[in-house]
């Protein structure tokens, strides 16, 4: 599913899919199944006319994506379109499956006609024009029926490019049981969770607020709930600025616990994390509302002690949240089967139809406001977290995302270079501060050398 990331390809291959992008920006037939794409009225329902037509001629369809609430969408997608076929296919999960996909863009064959993509990555192939816009098939009308963060991410420079699959916005996942035991109240800001983490270590040194070895994804995801915005895009055009308020906040309040080594020196998604999720040794986790799922399947002795709350605020009485993961299902331009208005009826039905439903029932968390307002939805028991109503945590969540936050057209990229720099905070003694301005000159150097605008 989309909230664990695979592991980072070779700067090498990300680097080739941003050569890529910007090829593809440089090219004057690039993009031309999305040709008339903007055209109002009459175009769209002509295509919406043709959505029903591929529909009742049928067809077949390839379908990339590691996300496991899928197979049944499709099953029931083909049970009621009996003349459709759909090949569904695990290529990797997060980078390992994008390298698939810039390889076969590359190679001008085997490309599939849907494929998932995580919102980060999702505007290093819009700007390759190897991701059809779909607003030519109507999707604008589905403003409104997503939350702000995960709609936000598939709107990209006046195109739609996909429908959201899933979200993630973040809550704060502590061991109820380890913070009754030593009389420490859950932390409602940053400062008090600096706090808690002293009293903790203070209480039995084997118990640590959190792990953390460096990771991009967690960080970025901070400073947006701080208010920062150091990356803008304006096609390739690109700016990167981590010395605005919300970056340095996070990296200030972060640093205080490196420097007290009040973090578990544990990297995520290992055994060994999953043992301190299971003892107690780490005590919180502040991740996507995909959590719980993980939380049964790989810590199931700690069932009962575990609870959500919301994210700490950088600022009392605030109510600021962020997502944490989440990914979209794109139509890919020049699929090998050639036939988008079939694509976007599953698209449609997997995404904003019935399909979204079949997803919840199985685990997934969506991004669609109706669901989020669903009163069975939101009183929804969660076993797990000993019988607490945890989705109104992560709706509330869902609905506290600050607007404007912007990836990289080359965040793939970024993120696999991270722990070269912002991660040696947590190992030689430099400082978030330090660290973040030596990604910012990586990324600067890299944009650039790939043809883009950056800081110019």
């Amino acid at each position: 599913m989309s909230m664990k990331r695979g592991h980072a390809s070779s700067a090498l291959a990300l680097a080739a899919t941003a050569a890529l992008t910007l090829a593809a920006c440089g090219s004057d037939d690039a993009g031309s199944d999305d040709a008339g794409a903007s055209d109002a009225g009459t175009g769209d329902a002509n295509n919406a006319d043709a959505v029903e037509a591929a529909l009742e001629e049928g067809g077949s369809l390839t379908i990339w994506s590691w996300e496991t609430t899928l197979a049944q969408v499709v099953e029931d997608f083909e049970a009621e379109y009996p003349q459709v076929d759909i090949d569904l296919i695990n290529a990797g999960s997060g980078n390992d499956q994008y390298t698939a996909l810039q390889n076969a863009i590359s190679a001008g064959s085997g490309i599939p006609d849907l494929a998932h993509i995580e919102y980060f990555a999702l505007s290093q192939f819009a700007l390759a024009d190897a991701l059809t816009d779909i607003s030519q098939f109507g999707a604008a009308e589905f403003d409104g029926t997503y939350t702000p963060g995960p709609w936000n991410a598939v709107n990209q420079d006046g195109a739609i490019y996909g429908l959201p699959m899933d979200s993630g916005p973040m809550a704060l996942f502590y061991n109820q049981t380890v913070f009754d035991e030593h009389g420490i109240d859950v932390p409602t800001t940053w400062d008090e969770y600096v706090e808690a983490a002293r009293d903790l270590q203070a209480a039995d040194s084997d118990v640590y607020i959190a792990n953390d070895t460096g990771e991009a994804g967690f960080i970025t995801s901070l400073i947006w709930q701080a208010g920062g915005q150091p990356f803008q895009v304006e096609g390739t055009e690109v700016s990167i600025d981590f010395s605005d308020e919300g970056s340095t906040v996070v990296a200030e309040t972060w640093q205080q616990l490196i420097d007290e080594d009040l973090l578990a020196p544990i990297t995520g998604w290992t055994d060994e994390w999953y043992q301190g999720l299971a003892d107690g040794t780490i005590a919180t986790l502040a991740a996507g509302a995909w959590m719980p799922a993980n939380f049964e399947s790989g810590v199931p002795g700690a069932a009962g002690d575990w609870r959500a709350a919301p994210l700490p605020q950088w600022e009392n009485g605030a109510s600021s949240s962020a997502e944490n993961g989440g990914s979209a299902l794109a139509i890919m331009a020049n699929g090998e089967n050639s036939n988008e208005a079939l694509a976007y009826a599953f698209l449609e039905y997997a995404n904003a139809g019935d399909g979204v439903q079949t997803k919840i029932d199985q685990g997934l968390f969506p991004g669609t406001s109706e669901h989020l307002a669903d009163e069975e939805f939101l009183n929804a028991e969660f076993e797990y977290f000993d019988g607490q109503q945890a989705n109104q945590v992560f709706a509330e969540s869902a609905g506290a995302v600050p607007e404007g936050w912007s990836y990289l057209p080359f965040q793939a990229y970024a993120n696999s270079i991270f722990n070269d720099t912002v991660g040696q905070a947590y190992v030689s003694g430099t400082t978030l501060s330090e660290g973040l301005q030596a990604w910012q000159d990586a990324l600067v150097t890299f944009g650039n050398d790939q043809g883009f605008s950056v800081n110019q």
